[in-house]
């Protein structure tokens, strides 16, 4: 049962295109294991916010949170000066954390955001269907997610949860015109919130492991769901990657994951680092729940928005594609074995054509490219606007 198991973990690390081997001592960045620190209540997993944390159970508490979200809806852009109206022990926080961190190589930042405005095609692809599929098998993720508020309201919570990834993608993501400083600041306040009202969940209290959600632990696990997936898919589609991007690539989610409150000894520091610390926490985890199921039910449905000519089964095909099919079949996507074909074809080429690496425009290349768009826009608040996203803290959980 062991070996078969081992074979299952490797045959889904390899489908996601991790690397590595998982083992029982889990590898916390170059800070080294982080199995003494697990035994002595230490370590990221036994890392939430202190700064956040307190504030939003405060703010939340006392009442203060639908003034915050009213004063910070025009709080959009990285220069924007703070916000009126907000509690003052909020803006001193705020003050505190809105800046980027002293490490941060201005250099790489802009040549990601410059990789990313060249890549987002496979980006926005492989953040929506790949990333945004898998998390509802990452157990964790997938009860906090559905038992909070986010939860009820799918649609609006896959534009905030896209929004995240579509600012940091953005030219110029941490420039003064950017957004993705506020982004990352918004988010990691609403995680503050969700850590205070989640445990008041009987719902979520029955289903979960941990007694207070997203810990520091938690964030790396997502991180690993996104940047370090996303950077293993385009190394497998061959997608032209050199070095400098590859290495700006990871210094903007090292950024990213500072911003969100996750202690800088925690995070990996190369991609071999990022690739071993995920075969170890996340491809191991990965399984299905209840909760889970539901949400890709309701994140796969909202693409019927979307008229293309492009079917369902084009949908659970192209996850089976970039996720596995053990992973489709835990969901119970229903296989269409023409679609199968389709995309096992199709989007290959279509990578070749945009590369500039074929001549031939493949057929389906009109079909897959205003289909990529339209899902970009589906997520961007409600297909309302290719601008930015409203982020509000939420003032309770799903309702029964």
């Amino acid at each position: 049962m062991e070996n078969l198991s081992r074979r299952r973990l490797l045959s889904l690390g390899a489908a996601l295109g991790l690397v590595g081997v998982a083992s029982s001592a889990p590898a916390w960045a170059s800070a080294g294991s982080a199995t003494a620190d697990a035994a002595a209540g230490t370590g990221p997993q036994w890392i939430w916010d202190d700064l956040a944390d307190p504030l939003m159970a405060s703010m939340l508490d006392n009442g203060h949170v639908p003034a915050i979200n009213t004063a910070w809806a025009s709080w959009v852009n990285n220069n924007d000066p703070l916000p009126g109206g907000l509690p003052a022990e909020f803006a001193a926080y705020l003050g505190q954390v809105d800046k980027l961190p002293s490490w941060a190589d201005r250099a790489k930042l802009t040549r990601a955001a410059d990789f990313n405005r060249r890549r987002d095609t496979y980006l926005f692809m492989l953040y929506g269907l790949g990333s945004g599929i898998m998390s509802t098998v990452i157990p964790r993720e997938a009860r906090s997610v559905y038992w909070s508020a986010g939860g009820a309201d799918m649609q609006d919570r896959a534009a905030k949860t896209f929004t995240f990834g579509y600012d940091l993608s953005q030219l110029g993501a941490f420039e003064p015109t950017g957004q993705f400083v506020v982004t990352a600041n918004k988010t990691r306040v609403v995680h503050a919130a969700v850590r205070h009202l989640l445990p008041q969940s009987p719902h979520w209290r029955a289903v979960a492991d941990q007694s207070v959600p997203i810990s520091a632990a938690d964030i790396l696990v997502t991180f690993h769901s996104l940047g370090t997936y996303v950077h293993r898919k385009l190394l497998e589609w061959k997608v032209p990657f050199p070095a400098a991007d590859q290495e700006a690539f990871l210094h903007s989610w090292q950024v990213a994951i500072h911003l969100l409150g996750v202690p800088d000894e925690y995070i990996p520091q190369t991609w071999a680092e990022a690739d071993k610390q995920s075969a170890q926490v996340l491809t191991p985890i990965l399984t299905p729940t209840t909760e889970g199921i539901e949400l890709a039910e309701d994140l796969l449905g909202l693409t019927a928005q979307i008229d293309l000519g492009v079917t369902r089964g084009f949908l659970n095909e192209f996850v089976r594609y970039v996720l596995s099919d053990e992973v489709g079949d835990w969901l119970g996507l229903k296989r269409d074995y023409a679609a199968a074909a389709l995309v096992r074809t199709a989007w290959p080429a279509y990578i070749l054509f945009r590369e500039g690496l074929s001549p031939v425009v493949p057929a389906t290349f009109y079909m897959v490219d205003q289909f990529v768009r339209a899902l970009a826009m589906l997520f961007l608040n409600r297909g309302s606007s290719g601008t930015s996203t409203p982020i509000t803290i939420p003032t309770g959980n799903r309702p029964d």
